[in-house]
């Protein structure tokens, strides 16, 4: 797929380095602020059900 992209892309190397890095900048921040923030209310990030389980007791650090 890279290959694909990079073969369509116009000019020389320095041209192409460019367009690709401006590509890839295009790409995570439509990814950035679009995509994630209408993911991110399907997401239930704040509930965490990680318990201790109940025949052992809580682990002790010692500092």
């Amino acid at each position: 797929m890279y290959a694909w992209i990079w073969r369509r892309l116009p000019g020389r190397l320095p041209v192409r380095v460019a367009l690709a890095v401006a590509l890839a900048a295009g790409v995570l921040a439509v990814l950035w602020f679009g995509i994630f923030p209408l993911v991110d209310g399907l997401l239930n990030l704040e509930d965490v059900t990680v318990e201790q389980p109940p025949d052992r007791e809580p682990l002790q650090y010692a500092p």
